[in-house]
Protein backbone atom coordinates (compact mmCIF):
# COMPACT_ATOMS: atom_id res chain seq x y z
CA UNK A 1 0.00 0.00 0.00
CA UNK A 2 1.34 3.41 -0.95
CA UNK A 3 1.72 6.18 1.58
CA UNK A 4 -1.17 8.17 0.13
CA UNK A 5 -3.42 5.11 0.07
CA UNK A 6 -2.97 4.77 3.82
CA UNK A 7 -4.89 8.03 4.27
CA UNK A 8 -7.91 6.69 2.38
CA UNK A 9 -11.04 6.50 4.57
CA UNK A 10 -13.58 6.38 1.73
CA UNK A 11 -16.58 4.27 2.67
CA UNK A 12 -15.90 4.31 6.40
CA UNK A 13 -18.21 6.01 8.86
CA UNK A 14 -17.47 8.61 11.51
CA UNK A 15 -19.35 10.31 14.30
CA UNK A 16 -18.30 13.70 15.66
CA UNK A 17 -19.60 15.28 18.84
CA UNK A 18 -19.71 19.06 19.14
CA UNK A 19 -19.78 19.18 15.35
CA UNK A 20 -21.93 22.25 14.73
CA UNK A 21 -18.99 24.68 14.83
CA UNK A 22 -15.30 25.15 15.50
CA UNK A 23 -12.91 22.24 15.72
CA UNK A 24 -15.70 19.68 15.71
CA UNK A 25 -17.02 21.05 12.43
CA UNK A 26 -13.51 20.91 10.98
CA UNK A 27 -13.30 17.23 11.97
CA UNK A 28 -16.65 16.51 10.32
CA UNK A 29 -15.70 18.40 7.18
CA UNK A 30 -12.41 16.60 6.65
CA UNK A 31 -14.03 13.21 7.25
CA UNK A 32 -16.68 13.98 4.64
CA UNK A 33 -14.15 15.48 2.22
CA UNK A 34 -12.11 12.28 2.49
CA UNK A 35 -15.10 10.12 1.61
CA UNK A 36 -16.41 8.99 4.99
CA UNK A 37 -20.09 8.89 5.96
CA UNK A 38 -20.52 11.24 8.89
CA UNK A 39 -22.93 11.98 11.72
CA UNK A 40 -22.58 15.54 12.97
CA UNK A 41 -23.87 15.57 16.54
CA UNK A 42 -24.25 18.58 18.78
CA UNK A 43 -26.33 19.79 21.70
CA UNK A 44 -27.56 22.43 19.25
CA UNK A 45 -29.36 20.04 16.92
CA UNK A 46 -30.66 22.67 14.48
CA UNK A 47 -27.14 24.08 14.03
CA UNK A 48 -25.80 20.58 13.39
CA UNK A 49 -28.53 20.03 10.80
CA UNK A 50 -27.69 23.31 9.06
CA UNK A 51 -24.06 22.25 8.72
CA UNK A 52 -25.08 18.77 7.58
CA UNK A 53 -27.41 20.26 4.96
CA UNK A 54 -24.57 22.45 3.69
CA UNK A 55 -22.30 19.42 3.35
CA UNK A 56 -25.03 17.35 1.67
CA UNK A 57 -25.43 20.14 -0.90
CA UNK A 58 -21.74 19.59 -1.70
CA UNK A 59 -22.44 15.92 -2.36
CA UNK A 60 -21.30 14.38 0.93
CA UNK A 61 -23.08 11.57 2.78
CA UNK A 62 -23.76 13.15 6.18
CA UNK A 63 -26.52 13.29 8.76
CA UNK A 64 -27.15 15.24 11.94
CA UNK A 65 -28.20 14.35 15.48
CA UNK A 66 -28.99 16.26 18.64
CA UNK A 67 -26.69 15.10 21.44
CA UNK A 68 -25.97 16.23 24.97
CA UNK A 69 -22.89 14.15 25.76
CA UNK A 70 -23.63 14.31 29.49
CA UNK A 71 -26.77 12.25 28.84
CA UNK A 72 -25.58 8.65 28.71
CA UNK A 73 -28.82 7.23 27.31
CA UNK A 74 -28.89 9.83 24.56
CA UNK A 75 -25.23 9.18 23.72
CA UNK A 76 -25.95 5.47 23.34
CA UNK A 77 -29.01 6.17 21.21
CA UNK A 78 -27.10 8.49 18.86
CA UNK A 79 -24.31 5.94 18.40
CA UNK A 80 -26.84 3.16 17.79
CA UNK A 81 -28.68 5.29 15.22
CA UNK A 82 -25.38 5.98 13.45
CA UNK A 83 -24.59 2.25 13.32
CA UNK A 84 -28.06 1.51 11.95
CA UNK A 85 -27.77 4.22 9.30
CA UNK A 86 -24.25 3.40 8.14
CA UNK A 87 -23.74 -0.27 9.01
CA UNK A 88 -21.15 0.29 11.70
CA UNK A 89 -18.84 2.80 13.31
CA UNK A 90 -15.20 3.12 12.24
CA UNK A 91 -14.15 6.54 13.56
CA UNK A 92 -15.35 8.53 16.56
CA UNK A 93 -14.35 12.03 17.61
CA UNK A 94 -15.11 12.72 21.28
CA UNK A 95 -14.88 16.44 20.82
CA UNK A 96 -17.78 18.24 22.53
CA UNK A 97 -16.64 20.75 25.12
CA UNK A 98 -17.43 24.11 26.63
CA UNK A 99 -15.58 27.21 27.69
CA UNK A 100 -14.99 27.21 31.47
CA UNK A 101 -15.23 30.97 31.86
CA UNK A 102 -12.54 33.42 32.77
CA UNK A 103 -9.31 32.44 34.45
CA UNK A 104 -7.77 34.32 37.33
CA UNK A 105 -5.91 36.67 34.96
CA UNK A 106 -7.29 39.09 32.39
CA UNK A 107 -5.68 39.93 29.01
CA UNK A 108 -5.71 43.57 30.11
CA UNK A 109 -3.27 42.66 32.88
CA UNK A 110 -5.29 42.37 36.07
CA UNK A 111 -7.00 39.68 38.13
CA UNK A 112 -10.59 38.65 37.42
CA UNK A 113 -12.85 39.00 40.42
CA UNK A 114 -14.82 35.85 39.54
CA UNK A 115 -12.06 33.63 38.15
CA UNK A 116 -10.05 32.85 41.27
CA UNK A 117 -10.35 29.65 43.25
CA UNK A 118 -12.08 31.34 46.18
CA UNK A 119 -14.54 33.22 43.96
CA UNK A 120 -15.19 30.65 41.21
CA UNK A 121 -18.83 29.56 40.99
CA UNK A 122 -18.85 25.80 41.83
CA UNK A 123 -21.62 25.31 39.27
CA UNK A 124 -19.18 26.42 36.56
CA UNK A 125 -16.69 23.80 37.78
CA UNK A 126 -19.33 21.06 37.82
CA UNK A 127 -20.60 21.81 34.31
CA UNK A 128 -17.12 22.03 32.79
CA UNK A 129 -16.06 18.70 34.29
CA UNK A 130 -19.38 17.10 33.29
CA UNK A 131 -19.08 18.06 29.62
CA UNK A 132 -15.33 18.24 29.00
CA UNK A 133 -14.39 15.08 30.90
CA UNK A 134 -17.43 12.92 31.65
CA UNK A 135 -18.90 13.68 28.22
CA UNK A 136 -15.71 12.40 26.61
CA UNK A 137 -15.94 9.25 28.75
CA UNK A 138 -19.56 8.71 27.66
CA UNK A 139 -18.63 9.11 23.99
CA UNK A 140 -15.60 6.83 24.14
CA UNK A 141 -17.60 4.25 26.09
CA UNK A 142 -20.34 4.01 23.48
CA UNK A 143 -17.93 4.13 20.54
CA UNK A 144 -15.90 1.30 22.05
CA UNK A 145 -19.04 -0.75 22.60
CA UNK A 146 -20.09 -0.37 18.96
CA UNK A 147 -16.61 -1.05 17.59
CA UNK A 148 -16.04 -4.13 19.76
CA UNK A 149 -19.39 -5.56 18.67
CA UNK A 150 -18.49 -5.15 14.99
CA UNK A 151 -15.07 -6.73 15.47
CA UNK A 152 -13.31 -4.73 12.78
CA UNK A 153 -11.27 -2.32 14.89
CA UNK A 154 -11.54 1.43 14.69
CA UNK A 155 -10.12 4.78 15.67
CA UNK A 156 -11.30 6.94 18.56
CA UNK A 157 -9.96 10.48 18.81
CA UNK A 158 -10.60 12.72 21.82
CA UNK A 159 -10.08 16.46 21.86
CA UNK A 160 -7.75 17.31 24.72
CA UNK A 161 -5.77 20.57 24.92
CA UNK A 162 -2.29 21.87 25.52
CA UNK A 163 -3.89 23.00 28.81
CA UNK A 164 -3.66 19.34 29.86
CA UNK A 165 0.04 19.87 30.51
CA UNK A 166 0.52 23.65 30.91
CA UNK A 167 -1.20 26.23 33.07
CA UNK A 168 -3.35 28.86 31.37
CA UNK A 169 -3.98 31.88 33.60
CA UNK A 170 -6.49 33.31 31.11
CA UNK A 171 -8.58 30.10 31.14
CA UNK A 172 -11.03 29.01 33.82
CA UNK A 173 -9.63 26.61 36.41
CA UNK A 174 -11.81 23.58 35.59
CA UNK A 175 -10.51 23.39 32.03
CA UNK A 176 -7.00 22.21 32.95
CA UNK A 177 -7.95 19.20 35.14
CA UNK A 178 -10.71 18.23 32.71
CA UNK A 179 -8.32 18.09 29.77
CA UNK A 180 -5.59 16.41 31.83
CA UNK A 181 -8.18 13.78 32.70
CA UNK A 182 -8.95 13.30 29.01
CA UNK A 183 -5.25 12.83 28.24
CA UNK A 184 -4.82 10.18 30.91
CA UNK A 185 -8.10 8.43 30.04
CA UNK A 186 -6.97 8.14 26.42
CA UNK A 187 -3.76 6.43 27.47
CA UNK A 188 -5.61 4.03 29.77
CA UNK A 189 -8.34 3.12 27.28
CA UNK A 190 -5.81 2.75 24.46
CA UNK A 191 -4.10 0.04 26.49
CA UNK A 192 -7.40 -1.68 27.21
CA UNK A 193 -8.69 -1.63 23.62
CA UNK A 194 -5.49 -2.49 21.75
CA UNK A 195 -6.47 -6.17 21.79
CA UNK A 196 -9.54 -5.26 19.73
CA UNK A 197 -7.54 -3.24 17.17
CA UNK A 198 -9.25 -0.08 18.39
CA UNK A 199 -6.81 2.81 18.54
CA UNK A 200 -7.42 5.67 20.97
CA UNK A 201 -5.57 8.96 20.64
CA UNK A 202 -5.95 12.60 21.62
CA UNK A 203 -5.51 15.80 19.70
CA UNK A 204 -4.33 18.61 21.99
CA UNK A 205 -4.98 22.01 20.39
CA UNK A 206 -3.62 25.27 21.61
CA UNK A 207 -5.53 28.48 20.82
CA UNK A 208 -7.77 28.19 17.76
CA UNK A 209 -10.28 30.76 16.53
CA UNK A 210 -13.68 29.19 17.32
CA UNK A 211 -16.99 30.24 18.86
CA UNK A 212 -15.99 28.98 22.31
CA UNK A 213 -16.30 31.59 25.01
CA UNK A 214 -18.55 33.63 22.77
CA UNK A 215 -15.83 33.76 20.12
CA UNK A 216 -13.51 35.70 22.41
CA UNK A 217 -10.45 35.05 20.21
CA UNK A 218 -12.16 37.15 17.54
CA UNK A 219 -11.67 40.13 19.85
CA UNK A 220 -8.47 41.89 18.66
CA UNK A 221 -7.31 42.59 22.24
CA UNK A 222 -7.78 39.01 23.36
CA UNK A 223 -6.28 37.62 20.17
CA UNK A 224 -3.21 39.84 20.50
CA UNK A 225 -2.69 38.55 24.05
CA UNK A 226 -2.80 34.96 22.82
CA UNK A 227 -0.69 35.62 19.71
CA UNK A 228 2.02 36.95 22.01
CA UNK A 229 2.11 33.63 23.89
CA UNK A 230 2.57 31.44 20.79
CA UNK A 231 6.18 30.83 19.68
CA UNK A 232 5.01 30.67 16.06
CA UNK A 233 3.41 34.07 16.65
CA UNK A 234 -0.21 33.39 15.77
CA UNK A 235 -3.43 31.76 16.85
CA UNK A 236 -4.61 28.98 14.51
CA UNK A 237 -7.66 28.67 12.26
CA UNK A 238 -9.70 25.47 12.43
CA UNK A 239 -8.79 24.25 8.94
CA UNK A 240 -5.24 23.71 10.24
CA UNK A 241 -6.38 20.80 12.42
CA UNK A 242 -7.83 18.81 9.51
CA UNK A 243 -4.64 17.00 8.37
CA UNK A 244 -3.92 15.72 11.89
CA UNK A 245 -7.51 14.54 12.26
CA UNK A 246 -7.31 12.63 8.98
CA UNK A 247 -4.00 11.08 9.98
CA UNK A 248 -5.38 9.72 13.25
CA UNK A 249 -8.63 8.54 11.66
CA UNK A 250 -6.90 6.67 8.84
CA UNK A 251 -4.60 3.68 8.47
CA UNK A 252 -1.69 6.10 8.15
CA UNK A 253 -1.62 5.99 11.96
CA UNK A 254 -2.24 2.26 12.26
CA UNK A 255 0.68 1.86 14.71
CA UNK A 256 -0.24 4.88 16.83
CA UNK A 257 -2.32 4.55 19.98
CA UNK A 258 -2.34 6.23 23.37
CA UNK A 259 -0.78 9.39 21.95
CA UNK A 260 -1.45 12.99 22.97
CA UNK A 261 -0.60 15.04 19.88
CA UNK A 262 0.04 18.73 20.42
CA UNK A 263 -1.01 21.24 17.79
CA UNK A 264 -0.39 24.53 19.54
CA UNK A 265 2.23 26.53 17.66
CA UNK A 266 4.80 25.58 20.30
CA UNK A 267 2.93 27.10 23.26
CA UNK A 268 3.65 24.15 25.53
CA UNK A 269 7.37 24.74 25.02
CA UNK A 270 7.19 27.93 27.02
CA UNK A 271 8.48 31.38 26.10
CA UNK A 272 11.90 32.95 25.91
CA UNK A 273 13.21 36.48 25.55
Amino acid sequence: MSTLEQFNIAGRSAIVTGAASGIGLAYAEVMAEAGAKVTLSDIDGPAAERQAARLREQGYDVRAATLDVVDRDQTRAVVDAHVLAYGGLDIAFANAGIDPGAGFWNPAGHRNSDGQIDTLDPARWDRTIAINLTGVFNTIREAARAMKAAGRGGSIIATSSNAAIVNEALVGLAYMPAKAGVAHMVRHVALELAEYRIRVNAIAPGPFVTNIGGGWLKDPVVRAAWDAQVPLGRVAETYQIKPLALYLASDASNYVTGSHMMIDGGMALGKFG
